[in-house]
C-alpha cells in the first residue's frame, strides 16, 4: 500500500524521499512570496488524479492563471477542486466542520492555504480569549480527518521575524502547529531562489534541503 502521495514535482519528490505522508499533517511555512501556495498548487496539478481536492484558501491565494500554467489540463482540474474561501476566524472553524460532511466523497489529499493567517488576525482583537484553543481544535480536527482517510493535509502558514536571533524566523501557530505536524518544511528565499529545509520528520534527518527557483512552469532545481 502506497504510505505517500507525490508531491507533483520531482525537487519536492526528492527532499520528501518520495512524497507527502499520507495520515498526518505537513506544515509548509516561509516568508511571503516563498512559494508555499505554488508548492499547493503543484501538487493538486500533478499528483491526485482521479480524486477530489479540498483547497481551504484563508489568504485569496489560489490563483486560477497560475494553475493555468501549471496544469495543461487546468478545465478538467478545476472541476475536481473543492475550494472553501473563509474570511475570518470564525469561517475557518466552519469550513473545517464542514469537512466531516464533504469527506464523505472521494477525496485524495486536504490543503489549508494558510492555517495561521485568520488566527493571526483574530489574536490581534482585543477579545480573544479562547483563540488558542479553538486552534487546537481545527488543527486536532484535520489531523483525526487525516488519520480517519488516510490522505495528507497540507497546510502553509506564516512567519514572524524572530527578535532575539537574527536571521531567523518563527512560525505563526507556534508549539500547536509543530506539535500536530509530523512533517516541518521551511521555505526562505534568496533572491530569486527558494530553499525548502526539513526541521522535523519522522524518517528523514533535519537539516536535509534542496534549493530550487518558481518559474513558469512550476518550479525548478537549482544546482548548488
Amino acid at each position: 500500500m502506497e504510505t505517500k502521495v507525490s508531491t507533483g514535482t520531482a525537487v519536492m519528490d526528492w527532499l520528501l524521499e518520495g512524497g507527502y505522508d499520507k495520515s498526518v499533517i505537513t506544515t509548509i511555512y516561509g516568508p511571503a512570496g516563498s512559494g508555499k501556495s505554488n508548492l499547493c498548487l503543484l501538487c493538486i496539478a500533478n499528483s491526485v488524479k482521479g480524486h477530489k481536492v479540498i483547497f481551504i484558501d484563508t489568504e485569496g491565494n489560489f490563483s486560477t492563471t497560475r494553475f493555468k500554467q501549471l496544469c495543461p489540463d487546468y478545465k478538467k482540474a478545476l472541476e475536481r477542486i473543492i475550494l472553501l474561501k473563509p474570511t475570518n476566524f470564525k469561517e475557518q472553524e466552519a469550513s473545517i466542520a464542514k469537512l466531516k460532511e464533504l469527506i464523505k466523497q472521494d477525496i485524495g489529499i486536504i490543503f489549508v492555504d494558510s492555517i495561521s493567517a485568520l488566527y493571526r488576525a483574530e489574536l490581534q482583537k482585543e477579545d480573544n480569549k479562547g483563540v488558542n484553543s479553538a486552534m487546537v481544535t481545527l488543527v486536532h480536527d484535520l489531523l483525526e480527518i487525516g488519520r480517519k482517510k488516510d490522505i495528507p493535509i497540507i497546510m502553509t502558514a506564516q512567519v514572524y521575524a524572530d527578535f532575539e536571533e537574527k536571521g531567523k524566523v518563527n512560525l505563526v501557530g507556534g508549539s500547536i502547529i509543530r506539535n500536530m505536524s509530523k512533517c516541518l518544511i521551511e521555505l526562505q528565499v534568496s533572491g530569486p531562489n527558494r530553499r525548502a529545509i526539513i526541521r522535523k520528520h519522522r524518517s528523514i534527518e533535519e537539516g536535509k534541503s534542496i534549493i530550487f527557483r518558481i518559474v513558469d512552469e512550476g518550479i525548478k532545481e537549482v544546482e548548488r
